[in-house]
């Protein structure tokens, strides 16, 4: 097939790789009105762009069909991340390989002598990543004076990623007259600023919603109460059981969590955030593609980059900060055709967000229930059913084999033996402390609850509360059972639950009595009402709800323990300080908590 404003070399190359058609963006840097041109180009991720701004560059890099055979660069790619200027070089040597065109490589990690040398040896594409490419600058090895075109790829993850001041050195040590093209996902003001300075007469392309859009990609939402997250993780997980799936966290540390918690459970799983070096990136991402590894847990920048032909599973652990997050990081799936799914994990009272951050991107989703356990014992007999149906070849061994436990089990004892190992191998599914198919409450009791009576506890936020201990110490004080337990609502220093009012004589004759050691310090009366109506209350008689009362004289006051493991927060953490994912971490200059985030002065009924 033959494309138009092509050169021959690149429509050969074109028709070789199996291309019938070019994608919208494609099209788009290739119009008579975009050739020659200062360009500022929006398109979904997956959406080709790579071949696009190696189309766009043809007519610089190729005179009359012919490669130059200046040394030094004609074009130069700026990329944000090793893995994703490794992938524009893959891409642009077969592009571009008729041609004879040479292209050097440079980014952290790698031999940086061995990339002076091959840039001395000359190469008229040079790609790299913004600090490797200005310390070849400085050294003198990369020589810009001939260059003819810069295309900076993932312009607004360069900028976020703090690569201001490097972008500036290098493109100031370009000639005037040079075609700068601009690729990025969301056009920010700091990117508008970028344009301005060093472009001319840009023209604007944006692709966005014209491309496979979000057709490639199904997107799922469920509902869950803030501690069941990670369980819905690990269900998703077993429900789809894809080859191949991201998990985004906000943070380095939820990763470390999360990678930790689910290595546990019998997942093969690896991790990327900022904390991880070079060659652990390396690790990881090679074990992903040999499917020694099926799940990975990321951070959005760690996980720039990536390409693994069989991802078909993205799911949001932790929400994205807005629509243009969310497109990328579902964006990861989905890609060169390939179906994919993208499923975000909603605690209830971020479900307005969610809803609002869809409309923005113009996303249809599906709400969805958390799998059940029985909803994953159904599919696995699905699957199993399906692998053991598939046509195989057997070997006589095996059939020998197969003769002989015949004659000592019968074909049902077999086949149970069978289905028993398959389903070990398998992490087992997680049960739900709510089924996700409550709305999201809308006062402060949950259906069934109208009677409820409210009950208080001395512990809040600033002593690490979290309903994953509250819940179970509720139970054992007071001799009920969970389905007895209403809403909790968690404050900075107190926290209220709703009892059922069938249940509150047993569970105040429960709390009266001596607690047990290990939670004796936890002090649970009755409130004055519901939270807001408590908070009047105290108010009208002179006391500050939030403010340390005289029976939390043993509470740690500042609370600045680490939270506990897996009840993430929806939207980043909380405290002062950045990390180079670019959320703020967790606070660390605190005491470390007990069992239930209490610090004790006296020396008696320490927690264990």
């Amino acid at each position: 097939m033959t494309f138009e404003n092509i050169p021959p070399l690149l429509d050969e190359a074109l028709t070789a790789r199996g291309y019938t058609a070019l994608t919208p963006v494609q099209t788009a840097v290739i119009a008579e009105e975009a050739v020659r041109r200062d360009l500022v180009v929006s398109a979904q991720t997956g959406s080709g762009k790579t071949v696009a701004f190696g189309l766009a560059m043809a007519p610089q890099i190729l005179d009359g069909g012919l490669v130059s055979l200046a040394r030094e660069p004609a074009a130069l790619i700026i990329a944000p991340t090793r893995e994703l200027a490794l992938q524009v070089s893959r891409e642009l040597m077969w592009l571009y390989a008729k041609a004879g065109v040479r292209i050097a490589t440079c980014v952290g990690g790698m031999d940086a002598s061995k990339e002076r040398r091959t840039l001395n040896q000359g190469a008229q594409i040079v790609v790299g990543t913004p600090g490797r490419l200005r310390d070849h600058l400085e050294r003198g090895a990369l020589d810009l004076s001939a260059l003819k075109v810069a295309i900076l790829d993932e312009a607004d993850e360069m900028l976020d990623m703090g690569f201001r001041e490097e972008l500036e050195e290098i493109l100031n040590a370009t000639p005037e007259g040079r075609r700068t093209l601009l690729f990025s996902a969301t056009i920010p003001k700091p990117i508008v600023s970028l344009a301005k300075r060093y472009q001319h007469d840009a023209l604007r392309i944006s692709t966005v919603g014209e491309d496979r859009g979000h057709g490639d990609i199904s997107y799922q939402v469920c509902t869950v109460a803030p501690p069941d997250i990670e369980n819905a993780v690990v269900n998703l997980l077993r429900l789809h059981e894809a080859e191949t799936a991201i998990l985004f966290c906000a943070t380095r540390e939820n990763v470390r969590r999360l990678h930790a918690s689910l290595t546990e459970r019998g997942f093969n799983v690896v991790a990327l955030s900022g904390e991880h070096s070079q060659s652990e990136r390396n690790q990881a991402l090679q074990a992903l593609r040999d499917q020694r590894a099926r799940v990975c847990v990321a951070t959005d920048v760690a996980a720039r980059g990536i390409d693994l032909p069989n991802l078909s599973l993205v799911v949001h652990v932790e929400l994205p900060r807005d629509a243009e997050g969310l497109q990328h990081r579902s964006g990861r799936t989905g890609r060169a055709g390939r179906k994919g799914t993208a499923v975000l994990i909603v605690p209830y009272q971020r479900r307005k967000r969610v809803e609002s951050m869809l409309r923005g991107a113009k996303i249809e989703a599906d709400w969805i229930k958390v799998p059940t356990a029985a909803d994953i014992r159904a599919k696995d007999h699905d699957r199993l059913l399906e692998t053991l149906l598939a046509p195989v070849e057997v070997e006589d061994e095996d059939r020998a084999l197969g003769a002989k436990l015949l004659e000592t089990m019968s074909p049902e004892d077999i086949a149970a033996a069978l289905v028993r190992v398959h389903r070990a191998k398998m992490p087992q599914a997680e049960d739900m402390l709510d089924d996700g198919s409550r709305e999201r409450p809308r006062d402060d009791h949950r259906a069934g609850f109208d009677d409820s009576v409210w009950f208080k506890l001395n512990v809040g936020r600033r002593n690490n509360a979290d309903p994953k201990w509250i819940l179970p110490l509720l139970c054992r004080r007071g001799g009920v059972t969970k389905n007895d337990i209403g809403a909790i609502r968690i404050a900075a220093n107190e926290t209220h639950v709703g009892i059922a009012a069938a249940a509150v004589a047993k569970f105040t004759k429960g709390i009266a009595q001596p607690g047990h050691e290990e939670d004796n310090d936890v002090e649970i009366v009755q409130a004055n009402g519901p939270p807001r109506e408590a908070a009047r209350e105290n108010k009208r008689m002179g006391r500050d709800s939030d403010r340390p009362q005289r029976s939390q004289l043993g509470v740690n006051p500042r609370g600045d323990g680490l939270p506990r493991g897996g009840n993430f927060r929806s939207d980043g953490p909380r405290g002062g300080g950045s990390n180079r994912d670019g959320a703020r971490p967790f606070r660390k200059d605190g005491p470390p908590p007990s069992k239930h985030g209490v610090k004790h002065k006296a020396k008696g009924n320490r927690p264990r």
